[in-house]
């Protein structure tokens, strides 16, 4: 789950981390009234959506009176913004953020993650902040410097000293820093936070260090535990089909292809999206109905893909185990009549009952392709999606 920038700012100044002062504002007019209490003389006013890029498409904007604030504020409130991120649908501005404006001296950035391959926590930190971060990987790699940290030791003085000497920060700067990857590390597992994102982190001319832009995102599995967290969640940022499926119970992600897949299992999702881009296509979603769906349930899933307007064709892929192929075919011969679908529908079934299954199937009166195993149903799937196209 992701946050709001200034959502995350807020949860950096709990942890200690410096921060600007700012306000979040639903209108003009609340934003100039923000601007006049933080007082000084120019600001920022920065979009709030979930996707980077804003300053490429004119989300973030320098304003040097109340005017101008009340302006750009108008201009991007109620509007979508386009980034390199969002698409060319954008996404719509709810809200702004208004900040006190800064005197940058340096530029940096800093971020902690998850290593996959170390199955730890990594500070990746580089002294090119402020732009694009893959560029810099892709360009300059030795502009990046990358530390995990051992759980069983935890955070310690030896990471901060590090990275601040890949930073070149010397002195009180250094001292300050140090006490940032402590914080940053606290509120990273405290909070089980999946990525925290400063870029840029800035050294300002009073020689102190303001996080000037956050990302903050957090491991949806682990909510449960954190109510607050949960609380800053703003689903008009995520795709409603995505909300729904998640109410349902329903593991769904949307992508860009044209086939559907609806599969029980995230491995055998995969692995049934790896294939058919293996055959030359690509999938319009990741969908796990998971191991002990019913009938409804198969029926809202099919719901859900076919609610995709460049879904093409659909790929189902069921190993029955705890759920039984004939339950799936009786979720897709119902699923299928009460949406009178009218996009090829290939079907792969394997395991318990799964006699029964293509039993109903070449019983119920529908076009459905059949298909002998997985590498048969992707080129099917594949072949159908393209001929449709």
């Amino acid at each position: 789950m992701n946050i709001h920038e200034y959502q995350a700012k807020s949860l950096l100044k709990e942890y200690g981390a410096p921060v600007a002062d700012g306000r979040v504002a639903a209108s003009p007019e609340e934003a100039a009234a923000h601007a006049s209490d933080l007082g000084g003389e120019t600001f920022v006013v920065k979009a709030q959506i979930h996707a980077g890029g804003r300053g490429k498409g004119g989300g973030i904007k320098l304003v040097k009176t109340l005017e101008e604030l009340r302006a750009e504020a108008d201009r991007m409130l109620g509007k979508p913004l386009i980034t390199p991120q969002t698409g060319p649908k954008g996404r719509l501005v709810r809200h702004v953020y208004v900040v006190k404006d800064t005197t940058i001296v340096r530029e940096l950035y800093l971020s902690l993650l998850v290593d996959r391959v170390s199955g730890r926590i990594a500070f990746v930190a580089s002294t090119e902040g402020g732009v694009d971060i893959e560029a810099v990987a892709a360009e300059r790699p030795e502009k990046i410097a990358t530390l995990t940290v051992d759980p069983a030791s935890g955070i310690s003085d030896f990471h901060g000293r590090v990275l601040s000497s890949a930073l070149e920060l010397e002195g009180a700067l250094a001292k300050q820093f140090g006490a940032l990857v402590k914080s940053l590390y606290r509120l990273f597992i405290e909070k089980d936070a999946s990525l925290i994102e400063i870029n840029p982190l800035v050294v300002t001319k009073e020689g102190n260090f303001i996080c000037l832009d956050a990302k903050i995102g957090f491991d949806d599995n682990a909510l449960f535990r954190h109510k607050d967290i949960a609380g800053l969640r703003d689903i008009h940022e995520e795709d409603p089909a995505e909300v729904e499926a998640a109410n349902l119970g329903l593991s769904y992600v949307k992508l860009d292809g044209t086939i559907g897949c609806m599969v029980n299992g995230a491995g055998l999702a995969m692995a049934t999206m790896d294939i058919i881009k293996l055959y030359g296509g690509e999938p319009a979603n990741f969908l796990d109905v998971g191991g002990g769906a019913d009938k409804e349930r198969v029926t809202e899933a099919f719901k859900i893909i076919l609610s995709d307007p460049h879904v093409k064709a659909v790929l189902v892929n069921i190993f029955g185990g705890i759920m039984r192929c004939d339950t799936i075919a009786e979720g897709i011969i119902a699923a299928a009549r009460e949406t009178d679908i009218a996009v090829p529908l290939i079907v792969r079934l394997e395991g318990t009952n799964v006699a029964r299954g293509k039993e109903l199937l070449a019983q119920s009166g529908l076009s459905i392709v059949p298909t002998d195993d997985l590498d048969d149903a992707a080129k099917k799937a594949v072949a159908a999606a393209k001929a449709a196209t």
